[in-house]
């Protein structure tokens, strides 16, 4: 009989990023909290307001308990500074970023875990690119899926969603980076620093559903994380 040696996961810690999401934030945690979880995983949410000024903190005062807590920015600082104030609180040891725009499915969170909890892999991303996806406007397929091939040239990799808003870790992968970036260019420097430090990014198809009033990265930020994949794959180790 052969001895199961994957490692044994206690707490999922879901980080979820906020700016100005009012009519979506309570939902997500809504439907998060409903998730029957793998494994022996307890949850907790982690939500980061990143300085809302329409009303989204009143929301987040209502829903905060034992399971959600809710670590607040005085000013809007960006994404990338979200995640790491929301990497500070965290207590799991798997660790998943959550946008708040409903974009994402969180119904999907069980199926991202699951190569974790078996040990097939210690990073996974939630692929929008495969046959079941809802479309999305031809600019935006063009403009994530051109980052991402330039990742794959960059790094010798087929990874096909670097711009995914679902992310997952081993806590200790996450913990061993050094992320700097503020910005919507947070996602381009993590695969990078991932990628040069010889991380294998394992996908899993997720639902996605492109919704008008959601925040994108505009062409700055693109162009940002072009440069950051770039400079990431020549940085000294």
């Amino acid at each position: 009989m052969t001895e199961d040696t994957s490692p044994r996961y206690r707490m999922l810690s879901v980080i979820v990023p906020v700016f100005d999401e009012r009519n979506t934030v309570g939902e997500v945690i809504r439907r998060l909290r409903s998730l029957e979880l793998p494994g022996e995983l307890d949850l907790e949410v982690v939500v980061v307001d990143d300085g809302s000024t329409d009303g989204t903190d009143k929301v987040l005062r209502t829903i905060e308990d034992s399971t959600v807590r809710v670590v607040r920015h005085g000013s809007n600082r960006g994404k990338g500074a979200a995640i790491r104030s929301g990497l500070a609180e965290a207590r799991g040891d798997v660790v998943l970023l959550q946008d708040a725009d409903l974009e994402y499915s969180p119904e999907d969170v069980p199926r991202l875990v699951q190569p974790i909890l078996s040990g097939r892999a210690k990073v996974v991303y939630g692929s929008r690119f495969h046959p079941e996806r809802e479309a999305m406007p031809l600019s935006r397929l063009l403009a994530d899926r051109a980052l991402s091939v330039a990742a794959c040239v960059l790094f010798n990799t087929t990874v096909t969603d670097i711009e995914t808003g679902y992310k997952v870790f081993d806590r200790k992968v996450i913990d061993d980076l050094v992320v700097d970036a503020d910005g919507f260019d947070y996602e381009a420097e993590l695969t990078a620093k991932l990628l040069k430090a010889g991380h294998r990014i394992f996908e899993v198809p997720v639902a996605y559903s492109g919704l008008a009033q959601a925040k994108r990265p505009g062409s700055k930020s693109r162009i940002s994380g072009f440069k950051t994949l770039v400079q990431g794959r020549f940085a000294k180790a």
